[in-house]
């Protein structure tokens, strides 16, 4: 008996946790085309929950907390600036979004280029971080 649920859009959704969460929010969006779709602010001004879509896909976000939860991660900014695993956004024009994440101030990490297998795209990271993949290239095609 299968445990995937097939009546949802997407079935893995990346959670990510910023300092800033209220300015990541509206990086992500006016740099990389997410929609907010839900966010929860807590009086203080942080963020107790988001979720921005994207497309068929959406990725959760919030403030750091000192839970349990949220002892589980640290931020790039702690360890070494590293990341053990990173989002990749389909995109059809990636040179439009590198444009845009060069505005906005995005470290690109990988130069944009043409890739061997397909499509065409770069890697980036955002103010706080987080290494983000950015591409023409659809694995499921």
């Amino acid at each position: 008996m299968s445990t995937i649920p097939k009546e949802t859009r997407t079935t893995v959704v990346p959670c990510l946790r910023y300092r800033d969460a209220p300015a990541a929010i509206e990086w992500l969006c006016a740099t990389f085309g997410f929609q907010k779709q839900l966010v929860v602010p807590n009086e203080d001004g942080s963020i107790a929950h988001a979720q921005l879509a994207y497309g068929n896909g959406m990725i959760m976000l919030g403030s750091i907390f000192d839970t349990e939860f949220g002892r589980l991660m640290k931020q790039p900014s702690e360890i070494g600036s590293k990341v053990t695993q990173s989002s990749y956004l389909i995109v059809h024009d990636a040179d439009l979004v590198y444009g845009r994440a060069l505005e906005a101030g995005a470290k690109i990490l990988l130069d944009i280029k043409d890739e061997d297998y397909g499509g065409r795209g770069f890697t980036c990271s955002d103010p706080e971080g987080h290494i983000w993949s950015i591409g023409t290239y659809d694995p499921w095609e």
